[in-house]
């Protein structure tokens, strides 16, 4: 059976420090709902759904925004995910105080600040290149072959050329690699590399340290948020896959932001470096190759419909308020008429375009034949693929993976429904590579939220 699979299965499969003190109140709320006894509607409403940790960084050009408080009050203010909040927490192009991060620049910005060193636009597009193009993928002045030699001396004053430090690499039995950054502030990143037998290798890269959605069932979630990455740490680990494993395991052609964190809530720096992986002149990554992924953020989800070429998939996860409510707190401030609804109005002006649903199928919470039929349901009108995606544990998770036999009579129905569905294989998972299985939480978690009644059952001796 595992065999049938594999070949029907899609190809495009991916995963997915100190913390600082908190209050003794929020660690009080935080043991409160990790217990997990019974569930009523009124006391889902008070409960804490997500965890921000704010971690002090210094920002040399550009001061950050109001970062979140560490405290967890009983109230949550979901205004926190509007538009324009919390985009600008990690935009600095300063490194060391003195020299310019290249990678964090878009082709125009770093042409004028080649120009405003005294240096022609020309020189721009060949510094370009050896940054993101000809196999060369630079990290140092020293590998800038054919640049002026005045040009390259003030390179290696005035510029630096790399956002993240190697850390350690993992190799899975099945061939994907994770693979483990240090950032500037020694926090620490994945990014995962999948190898694929038909020619296309995809990776994974992460847009925040953390995440603040708490999705029940990810691990990343557990940590909350510690920050956002800036539009250079995102781009380098492309650079960085390429570098290190293009010899092993071939090109590597798709990009999909399903690593650590809600790519949209980092929007404005996820957007620069998914503009920064297809620019013709350098990574040249194809658009529809590029996949963002997002919980629901509907007011970021239409912008970068908007503005962005990249393709889109949404987590849904789920076919009720109820079950999402639970498993996806975003959807208490985004419901699924809304999210739905937004995409089936925005999609009517794009031409030839998909969005792809993610969906993890969670044992006995929403692999059910009604969830098949309302899912055929809620996705009419939108121009759609699903991928169905078994759920990889973790340490801590009560959730357990829908059995193989399952997902294929659930895939049949919808297939029997109208829609373009696919089983997609957990990769890596060995290593905890797979998807949802990214981050290392700490100390301090994100909370478990209250069971609904009817799915206590379900977990049994899960929980």
């Amino acid at each position: 059976m595992k065999s049938w699979m594999r070949r029907m299965a899609m190809a495009m499969v991916v995963p997915p420090n100190p913390i600082p003190s908190i209050s003794t109140q929020s660690l009080s709320l935080l043991h409160h709902n990790s217990i997990i006894p019974s569930f009523s509607s009124s006391r889902a409403t008070q409960t804490t759904p997500f965890l921000t940790i704010s971690h002090r960084r210094s920002f040399l050009s550009a001061p950050p925004c109001s970062a979140p408080s560490t405290s967890l009050s009983a109230e949550y203010n979901f205004s926190d995910f509007d538009e324009g909040e919390g985009d600008c927490v990690a935009n600095a192009t300063q490194w060391n105080g003195s020299k310019v991060l290249l990678k964090g620049m878009t082709y125009t910005q770093l042409e004028k600040w080649v120009q405003s060193h005294g240096y022609r636009p020309g020189q721009a597009m060949m510094l370009w290149k050896r940054m993101y193009g000809n196999d060369i993928w630079a990290h140092h002045s020293d590998e800038l072959e054919g640049l002026n030699k005045d040009f390259k001396k003030m390179l290696s004053e005035k510029a630096e050329f790399r956002a993240l430090s190697l850390k350690e690499i993992r190799t899975a039995a099945d061939g994907t690699r994770k693979i483990l950054f240090s950032l500037d502030d020694g926090m620490v990143i994945e990014t995962v590399v999948i190898p694929c037998d038909r020619g296309r290798t995809t990776v994974c890269v992460s847009s925040q340290v953390g995440c603040a959605m708490n999705c029940q069932f990810c691990y990343t979630g557990r940590m909350g948020l510690r920050r956002h990455l800036t539009a250079a740490e995102i781009v380098e680990q492309a650079v960085f896959a390429r570098r290190m494993l293009t010899i092993e395991v071939g090109p590597i052609t798709n990009v999909v932001f399903m690593g650590m964190g809600e790519p949209l809530h980092n929007i404005d720096n996820v957007i620069k470096a998914a503009d920064i992986m297809v620019d013709g002149q350098g990574l040249q990554f194809s658009p529809r190759k590029v996949t963002i992924s997002t919980s629901g953020l509907v007011p970021q989800l239409k912008r970068f419909l908007h503005e962005s070429k990249c393709a889109l998939a949404v987590s849904l996860n789920a076919t009720t308020d109820e079950v999402r409510n639970w498993i996806m707190p975003i959807n208490r401030k985004y419901k699924l008429d809304l999210l739905l609804g937004t995409l089936r109005e925005e999609l009517r002006s794009k031409r030839n375009y998909k969005v792809l649903f993610e969906y993890v199928m969670l044992e006995g919470i929403n692999d059910s034949d009604d969830d098949a039929k309302r899912l055929i349901e809620l996705v009419k009108g939108i121009p759609c693929k699903i991928n169905l995606i078994s759920f990889n544990p973790h340490n801590g998770s009560f959730f357990r993976p829908t059995k193989e036999e399952r997902m294929i009579e659930f895939r049949n129905i919808l297939a029997g429904g109208g829609c373009t569905v696919f089983l997609r294989l957990s990769r890596g998972d060995d290593q905890m590579a797979a998807c949802g299985q990214l981050g290392k939480p700490g100390t301090i978690q994100a909370p478990l939220l209250r069971v609904p009644q009817q799915f206590q059952m379900a977990i049994g001796n899960s929980a």
